[in-house]
């Protein structure tokens, strides 16, 4: 495609202003971009969550679990089911298709739940909720108060906090956790109603009878038609204690005279604590769409409004909020392109010696940028570290592009100084257009492949491919037309002086004929990076996504089956004055009895989530591990399990939250407990392993109650009465609500003693005949106490054994290739029993086959290119493999810098092949055009001394600008800091390949043979 000679000249007013507007588009752009962590993507995972009481584990399956499974397996689109079922609850995770419309999945599984609910137990209450990230809190703050009871402070929080939060633009739900719910309790005095023949059957009807509120219709009176209400609500503890509840004409009995009309906290099996004090946790959690640190920011601006209203004594404290990690990744990443972008631009200065040309390179950078940032604006991406990081790894690039057509520019200029701008630019332009459009596609096409990735790392790297091909698309564009264009600009029509300016020309290197004539030298050094790439992958660590480090730790913990919530408060009470002292933390907050997130939970099981100081010294796995080791030697009935906020919430939205995930497939649960105790056992003794657990949750004793249905006959009692009577001497059972001041205050009907009540308080317990008269619980029923049932875990209908581990200071693919050596050894599993690997290494194989497939399908594309360009198989040929042999270099790098091999670095190797092809279509066309004019060695000599400059320009530049990343400087560089590290060890090696290989080569496919037009 050849340009108009006076094109520059003719269209110098519209490019420029296309240029501006690019740059003020971009500025635009960047004020309005929506800011995120990691890209909106929604996760194909549908969970349902079925609560029926308490019902055993076995009846559970039996009665909910498995029709449930039943009913989800029937959805289109479906990958799999996964399920665990507990004593009354179940929770089934569905695991839809990547490309499965989730919005449609869910009412699909609702409308075939909805079809199974009669054949459900009747009481059963059933939860579909799909997992993203919207789900889950972005900031937490704790209400806190020294005068206050729980009661009132929870009180505050739903009528006081959680209004006036819920206020600030783009919140989806303000959260209340913890405190104490207000509550009337009825403590009904058993001899009292026994001697008066009253039961509490009669206190349920009067209640019923006297507090509700209705309508008996209309009436019309003088035109007018009113509305008749009978208003018989009990608004006040006074009217409640006066309530009729019998009346036999010779005495009336009220409320207060069988029962005393309490104020109590609700019964509740959670505990709230924050950095040491009972309190109430606030979570915030937006709207899908909205921009995470603008509600954050305004959130931050709402809670300090707040606490100028809340009641003296009660404060309101951060005790994480994600935005602070997030702004400083996205800072961090800002920071390593800005400083990468301007020590490229140095190197450039000192190659190039001009300012002119160092200052096109300067202005063309931020244009390119600018139409980036738009183009990204346009399409509804938002600013995250994908995004972000994607820019920055590509800024190498853009500024190989930029460079190699100011050096062609400048180095015409040398060359022809008395040439006019115009002209000088184009010539330089239509020489190197052919070169600039191949290269370029042979870059952008490396990405394409990258549609073929799937799973989180494929949705998450998809979105940072794409914007790379953009990034790297609007660099040929404002290369192509915008650079020539500044560098008109920045030109001054020198006026004629008469004396002819010296020419420059490119000063032959002789030590290029030195290597073409010992191809020896090259066959050895290929053979050496032949020998990096069959022997060193092996030796390399490996991993899943690159970690990083946020400053906050989740900890998952567990005391043992049976456990009362006093006594797991007990032992955490111990656990946070290690907490607390530790230096490194600055804020924590527990829940027991619930979790982040969107679980079924135990009395005996919750989890911390603790707050790193902003500056720490030691990193987040440090303070992890030193955590680790002080709670299990202190509290060794402690189940615990570390990980890291996002990296946990990930976790929760794929398919586990823990690296290592074995699962052993079999019919009989207590041999499954029984393989699962020994692999465990094995996992642990492996060097690098940690919180190692062997899946087996037993739910806590329970005491079970068998009436005796002929002595309940001739008795007049039922199944229902009696269970109603057992309920009023525990938890009590609700009998209506009180309103007082817009609050609905729970009535509760309970025996004297029911908080203290144990086992043989229960079997002692007196029960009410219908004439009021009391009857030992004995007679009518037997009690029987039972041993825990544990929780039973299916996957696609198969009953299954899930071990689980975290990894202390060890590679996710060296572990694992111990574990499976190890199990393999020393496990034998019965006849009809398999095990199969699950967590982070299923996803980290499931990624490297892909990646492996890109990387073929990428050398394949860059080949088309080439021989699209070139016409010549073998010069095509040639070129792939000095641009395969140039991922030996990001070999040599990952090993040395003990990096290991994952999604991200392996992303670096790809892009390694489309970044050598670049240059050496570059290097070819420079040959091919002078070996028309002369001998092969002679065109060589030349091709390789012309590139030399730019070579080194855009090595030295690409290496600098990948710098900050590679140094993995501030939390966001380091999801990156693989990436750049495996590329800028490919640049270093591409040096020699593009030097001193590729001349080898081209010196013995050509000889001394004419080279083709």
């Amino acid at each position: 495609m050849k340009m108009h000679p006076d094109f520059f000249v003719r269209y110098k007013k519209p490019v420029s202003l296309l240029l501006l507007i690019m740059l003020l588009g971009g500025a635009f752009a960047y004020s309005r971009l929506q800011t995120s962590l990691f890209p909106d993507i929604t996760f194909p995972k549908i969970k349902i969550i079925a609560d029926a009481g308490l019902q055993p584990v076995d009846k559970m399956m039996v009665t909910v679990t498995k029709p449930l499974e039943n009913a989800v397996k029937q959805v289109p689109d479906l990958q799999y089911v996964r399920s665990t079922t507990s004593r009354g609850s179940c929770e089934i995770s569905a695991f839809m298709n990547w490309d499965a419309d989730i919005d449609l999945s869910q009412q699909r599984i609702e409308s075939s739940i909805n079809q199974i609910k009669s054949s459900l137990p009747p009481d059963v209450n059933v939860t579909v909720e799909k997992m993203n990230p919207s789900i889950l809190p972005i900031s937490g703050y704790t209400l806190e108060s020294h005068n206050k009871s729980p009661i009132e402070l929870k009180q505050i929080a739903n009528y006081v906090v959680k209004p006036f939060l819920s206020q600030v633009t783009g919140v989806s739900e303000i959260r209340v956790i913890g405190g104490k719910n207000k509550e009337y309790w009825l403590v009904l005095d058993i001899q009292k109603m026994s001697s008066l023949g009253i039961t509490p059957d009669m206190v349920t009807n009067a209640l019923n009878q006297t507090n509700f509120i209705k309508s008996e219709g209309y009436i019309s009176s003088y035109k007018m038609l009113y509305l008749t209400v009978m208003n018989a609500t009990v608004n006040a503890r006074d009217q409640l204690a006066e309530m009729v509840i019998s009346n036999d004409r010779k005495r009336v009995v009220q409320l207060k005279d069988i029962a005393d009309v309490q104020i109590n906290p609700g019964i509740e099996y959670t505990k709230i604590n924050a950095n040491g004090h009972d309190g109430v946790l606030i979570a915030v959690v937006k709207q899908p769409n909205a921009n995470l640190v603008s509600v954050s920011t305004d959130m931050g601006q709402k809670v300090a409004e707040l606490q100028k209203i809340l009641p003296a004594g009660v404060t309101i404290k951060p005790y994480y909020i994600q935005a602070d990690f997030v702004n400083t990744a996205i800072r961090s990443v800002s920071d390593s392109l800005w400083v990468g972008l301007l020590l490229a631009i140095i190197v450039a200065i000192l190659f190039l010696r001009s300012v002119k040309a160092s200052a096109t390179i300067l202005i063309t950078i931020p244009v390119t940028l600018g139409l980036t940032l738009l183009i990204l604006y346009i399409l509804g991406y938002t600013f995250n570290i994908m995004t972000l990081g994607a820019v920055a790894a590509a800024i190498g690039l853009i500024i190989d592009d930029a460079i190699v057509v100011v050096e062609q520019i400048h180095r015409t200029h040398e060359e022809h100084p008395d040439e006019p701008t115009t002209s000088l630019l184009h010539k330089a332009i239509n020489y190197l257009f052919p070169a600039m459009l191949g290269s370029s596609i042979s870059t952008i096409v490396i990405f394409v492949p990258f549609i073929l990735m799937s799973g989180v790392a494929g949705a998450y790297f998809k979105v940072m491919t794409s914007t790379m091909i953009i990034t790297l698309a609007a660099s040929f564009f404002v290369t192509w037309i915008g650079l020539p264009m500044v560098y008109l600009l920045l030109s001054k029509d020198k006026p004629r002086s008469g004396v002819k300016e010296e020419e420059h020309h490119v000063k032959k290197q002789r030590w290029v004929s030195f290597f073409i004539h010992k191809p020896i030298i090259s066959i050895v050094f290929c053979l050496g990076l032949i020998a990096v790439v069959v022997f060193i992958p092996g030796r390399l660590e490996s991993g899943f996504l690159p970690d990083i480090d946020e400053g906050s730790i989740v900890m998952d913990y567990s005391s043992p089956p049976g456990t009362s919530l006093d006594e797991t408060d007990r032992m955490l009470r111990e656990i946070e004055k290690m907490i607390i002292k530790h230096p490194e933390v600055e804020a924590y907050s527990r829940r027991t009895g619930t979790q982040m997130g969107f679980f079924i939970t135990e009395p005996n099981t919750g989890d911390y989530l603790i707050q790193l100081k902003k500056n720490h010294k030691e990193t987040t796995d440090e303070v992890i591990s030193d955590l680790r080791s002080k709670i299990e030697a202190t509290q060794p009935a402690l189940r615990v399990d570390f990980g890291q906020v996002i990296g946990d919430m990930l976790g929760d939205l794929m398919t586990s939250t823990q690296p290592i995930e074995i699962k052993v497939f079999g019919d009989n649960q207590q041999t499954l407990q029984k393989i699962s105790k020994q692999i465990a056992d094995v996992v642990s003794s492996v060097k690098g392993t940690a919180d190692v657990f062997d899946g087996v949750v037993i739910a806590g004793p329970s005491v079970e109650l068998d009436p005796n249905f002929a002595k309940l006959a001739q008795y007049g009692l039922t199944p229902n009465t009696l269970q109603t009577q057992v309920q009023n001497a525990l938890d009590g059972n609700v009998m209506g609500n009180l309103v007082e001041k817009e609050q609905l205050s729970p009535i509760r009907m309970v025996y004297p003693g029911n908080r203290t009540l144990d086992i043989n308080g229960l079997q002692k317990l007196n029960v009410f005949l219908n004439n009021g008269r009391l009857l030992p619980l004995q007679e009518v029923a037997k009690v029987n106490v039972h041993a825990g049932d544990a929780e039973i875990q299916r996957e696609n209908l198969q009953t299954m054994g899930v071990i689980t581990g975290r990894l202390d200071n060890g590679s996710l693919g060296s572990v694992m290739q111990v574990i499976q050596k190890d199990i393999q050894e020393k496990i034998t599993l019965p006849s009809g029993y398999h095990i199969t690997y699950g967590g982070a290494y299923a996803e980290q194989q499931q990624s490297f086959k892909e990646l492996l497939i890109i990387l073929v399908t990428a050398s394949m594309l860059v080949f088309c290119v080439i021989l699209f360009l070139f016409r010549q198989v073998r010069v095509a040929l040639a070129i792939l493999a000095i641009a395969v042999l140039g991922i030996a270099g990001s070999f040599l790098a990952l090993f040395i810098t003990h990096t290991p091999l994952n999604v991200g670095s392996y992303t670096g190797l790809i892009m390694i092949v489309g970044i050598i092809g670049e240059n050496a279509i570059f290097t070819f066309w420079q040959f091919k055009e002078s070996a028309l004019q002369s001998t092969v060695d002679d065109a060589i000599i030349y091709s390789i001394s012309t590139r030399l400059r730019p070579k080194l320009m855009t090595a030295l530049g690409a290496i600098i600008a990948l710098m900050p990343l590679a140094l993995g400087i501030g939390a966001g560089a380091q999801l990156h800091q693989p990436l750049a590290i495996a590329v800028i060890g490919g640049f270093v090696i591409a040096l020699p390949l593009l030097l001193i290989v590729l001349p080898s080569m081209l010196r013995i496919i050509y000889g001394k043979k004419l080279v083709e037009k």
